[in-house]
């Protein structure tokens, strides 16, 4: 009893004084969309990094820049921010990214507030998640709430096309550590579940290369099309295998349970009518459940590829993206203290999802560091048109973050 009345006092006093920066946490958010930090190709990124650096300092956040070694990054220059809150060893880390996929129209970059919504490329996926991130750690700071340990902010670029050049850079060179890590929380736009396990992906482009002619002369010529048609045919084989496989992760409405693999998502072929085509190209999705092994999956599709290739078929292979899946069960302690935490801001108790896509969590799950995606954003209309994020849930998010790292680095961790 005297723990509940205890952790309802914390949460009380956080609330009162997060009223009071509500104005300027939205604020913030709208001086990040405002910033068209569209990925790719990368452009505007060191002035994102100058505005969150600047907000860092303004709170007396030790931060540092890490400039990104990338030297095919489309000589647009990457860094990655790291700030932190507290002493100790004990981390707990608040994970988030700036870069926006491309916008539909330039109007996106201009942030309008309209019926309690906040308008703007970014204002879902993830610059409002941003903003709570830091916010709740400026809350912490304000209240003067003790921590065994410190808060972690890790702020970095290109997620939208893979961690490359951020989170995996951060990872790589040893600025992400796991020793001593309670957890990872990132402000994904989960549309208020919370995301445990993401699917992984390999991404292809598909090049087969043949000799165009008249069709007239067509067998002097070399079909790249036909050939084509043969390797799909082998790969709708394998489609159908693998399509059998259902994960047992609670998956959000409407999605599949299904390993994926999907053909065609772009398609070119031929110039003309009456051209046998010399070349044919198509991209290829396989989309791999956390159940099943990465490096087993992979083998079999490229070993299917490279039968393709010893054929004699002029087949190249471009690697679009890759990345492994991840999960993590909910029952873990940092899982039951977001959920919790959760249901005393919002009221309800969240379900646990495994994300449809690539995540970042899986940098770190694959670490053996629990991490967990939640965010203010909503996944129905991140990357779409008309993006928002409704203004109540940057201040919520501020204040779950807030105290779910002030419960995971108390003194006792929940049992």
């Amino acid at each position: 009893m005297a723990k509940n009345k205890s952790k309802n006092m914390l949460k009380q006093y956080l609330l009162q004084n997060l009223a009071r920066m509500h104005d300027e946490i939205v604020q913030f958010t709208q001086e990040l969309v405002k910033i068209p930090t569209e990925n790719p190709p990368g452009k505007y990124y060191r002035e994102c990094v100058d505005i969150i650096k600047k907000q860092l300092q303004k709170f007396n956040l030790p931060t540092r820049v890490v400039h990104v070694n990338a030297s095919d990054s489309n000589s647009y220059p990457r860094s990655c921010l790291i700030a932190s809150y507290g002493e100790g060893q004990k981390t707990v880390y608040f994970h988030g990214h700036y870069d926006v996929v491309p916008a539909a129209h330039k109007n996106q970059f201009r942030p309008a507030i309209h019926k309690k919504k906040l308008f703007g490329r970014g204002s879902s996926d993830m610059k409002s998640g941003l903003a709570s991130m830091i916010y709740a750690v400026r809350l912490l700071q304000l209240c003067k709430v003790p921590l065994n340990g410190r808060i972690c902010l890790t702020i970095v670029p290109d997620e939208e096309t893979g961690g490359m050049y951020g989170t995996r850079y951060l990872i790589d060179t040893g600025y992400i550590k796991k020793a001593r890590a309670v957890a990872m929380i990132m402000p994904e736009p989960t549309s208020g579940a919370i995301w445990h396990a993401c699917r992984g992906a390999i991404s292809l482009m598909l090049k087969i290369k043949g000799k165009a002619v008249h069709v007239t002369l067509q067998r002097q010529g070399i079909n790249a099309f036909e050939k084509m048609v043969a390797l799909v045919n082998a790969l709708l084989r394998l489609k159908a295998a693998v399509e059998k496989r259902k994960t047992d992760f609670n998956v959000g409405p409407g999605e599949s349970k299904n390993s994926i693999l999907m053909l065609g998502g772009i398609c070119r072929c031929g110039t003309n009518f009456n051209i046998v085509p010399g070349e044919c190209s198509m991209t290829l999705e396989r989309r791999i459940n956390p159940e099943e092994d990465f490096t087993t999956e992979k083998a079999a599709l490229f070993n299917l590829l490279r039968r393709f290739q010893k054929k004699g078929i002029n087949l190249e292979i471009e690697t679009l993206q890759e990345g492994e899946s991840a999960g993590i069960t909910s029952d873990h302690y940092a899982a039951r203290a977001l959920a919790e935490n959760i249901k005393r801001i919002t009221g309800s108790r969240p379900q646990f999802r495994m994300c449809p896509g690539l995540l970042e969590i899986r940098y770190y799950i694959k670490r053996g560091i629990p991490a967990f995606a939640y965010g203010p954003g909503l996944l129905s209309v991140s990357h779409s048109p008309d993006e928002y994020v409704p203004v109540e849930n940057i201040y919520n998010c501020a204040a779950i973050y807030a105290l779910t790292a002030a419960q995971l680095l108390s003194q006792n961790k929940i049992k």
